[in-house]
C-alpha cells in the first residue's frame, strides 16, 4: 500500500513575498491538522507511518517555516515571529479554523500561535515542548547542546537525543530512522544560519523576560492534549506535567520507556489518540 505522505508532492504558495513549501494528503472532508515541525525538522522528518495513521481520519497538512526546506526566506529570529509566519500560511491554505499539532520547538511555536491568534485554532495538540520560563520548569540535560548543534543530525545524534537508552529505545531510533528516509529525494538539511536563529528563538522563549507562554497558558480555554515519552532529554517530562496543570481541563498522556521521539516510537497508538481527541464531540465546535 503507498504511503499517502510519502507521496504527497510538494505544493508551493506565495505569501508576503516568501514562498512557502507544503503537502497535503489524507481525507478531503474534515478539519485540517497543520503540523508544526522540531528543531532542525523538515517535512521529511515526519515518521509516514504516524502522519499517514493520522491522516486516515483527516485532511494532514505538512508545511516547512521560513528559511527550512523548501521554503524560501530567513528563518524568524523569535518564536513569536515563527508563529506568525505560521499563521499568516494557516490563515491562507488552511481553511481555518484549523486543528494544531506542535511538536518540541514547533510546540513553541503552536503555543504562541495559539494565544495570538485564537481564531485560527479549534483544538491543540502539544508534544515533547515545553511553556518557557516558570516555575518547576527544567531545561535540556547538559548532554543535548553540543548534539543538537552538530554540524548534521545524524542517527547517532537521533538516538541520543530523541529515544531512551534501553533495548525498545534503540530498536525505534533505528526503525524511526529507517522510515524518515525513505523518500526518494529528500528535503535539504536546515542550514546553519537557520538552525542559529532556532536556537536564538529558543533561548528567548526560555528566558524570563522572553516571550515564553508560561504566565499565558491560562487564557487557553480550547481543548489541549499535551504529551510526551516519560524520560525526555530535550525538554524534560515534567515540563508537560506543569503545562497540563496551568492549560485549563487539559489532558495529560505519557508513554512508557521513551523519551522525545515517543510520538514516532508510538507512532500508531499516539495517532489513534490524538485522532480521538480530534473527534472527540464538542459543542463548542464550529464544524
Amino acid at each position: 500500500m503507498t504511503s499517502p505522505s510519502l507521496a504527497a508532492p510538494d505544493l508551493f504558495t506565495k505569501l508576503n513575498g516568501t514562498r512557502f513549501a507544503y503537502r497535503r494528503f489524507g481525507r478531503q472532508d474534515g478539519v485540517p491538522l497543520v503540523l508544526l515541525s522540531r528543531f532542525r525538522g523538515t517535512m521529511d522528518d515526519w515518521d509516514p507511518l504516524f502522519v499517514d495513521a493520522l491522516a486516515e481520519a483527516r485532511p494532514v497538512i505538512l508545511f516547512d517555516n521560513a528559511g527550512v526546506g523548501r521554503s524560501e526566506g530567513r528563518t524568524p529570529g523569535t518564536i513569536t515571529e515563527m508563529a506568525d509566519a505560521a499563521a499568516t500560511f494557516i490563515a491562507a491554505v488552511g481553511d481555518p479554523p484549523v486543528d494544531l499539532l506542535g511538536f518540541s520547538l514547533g510546540g513553541y511555536v503552536a503555543q504562541r500561535l495559539t494565544l495570538t491568534h485564537p481564531e485560527l485554532v479549534r483544538r491543540l495538540v502539544l508534544a515533547g515542548t515545553g511553556p518557557g520560563a516558570g516555575e518547576g520548569i527544567l531545561p535540556s540535560k547538559p548532554q543535548v547542546a553540543p548534539l543538537r548543534s552538530a554540524p548534521a543530525m545524524d542517527q547517532a545524534a537521533l538516538r541520543a537525543l530523541f529515544f531512551t537508552r534501553s533495548a525498545a529505545g534503540s530498536r525505534a531510533a533505528e526503525e524511526v530512522w529507517e522510515r524518515t528516509h525513505q523518500r526518494p529525494q529528500r528535503e535539504p538539511e536546515v542550514p546553519a544560519e537557520s538552525y542559529e536563529r532556532q536556537i536564538d528563538a529558543i533561548a528567548h522563549w526560555s528566558s524570563a523576560d522572553g516571550d515564553g507562554a508560561y504566565d499565558s497558558l491560562g487564557h487557553l480555554t480550547l481543548p489541549v492534549l499535551v504529551a510526551n515519552g516519560n524520560d525526555d532529554v530535550m525538554i524534560p517530562t515534567v515540563n508537560s506535567f506543569i503545562m497540563s496543570q496551568l492549560l485549563p481541563g487539559a489532558e495529560l498522556v505519557i508513554y512508557p520507556d521513551s523519551g522525545h521521539g515517543f510520538l514516532f516510537q508510538y507512532a500508531q497508538l499516539f495517532a489513534a489518540r490524538v485522532n480521538e481527541f480530534l473527534d472527540r464531540p464538542r459543542a463548542a465546535d464550529t464544524r
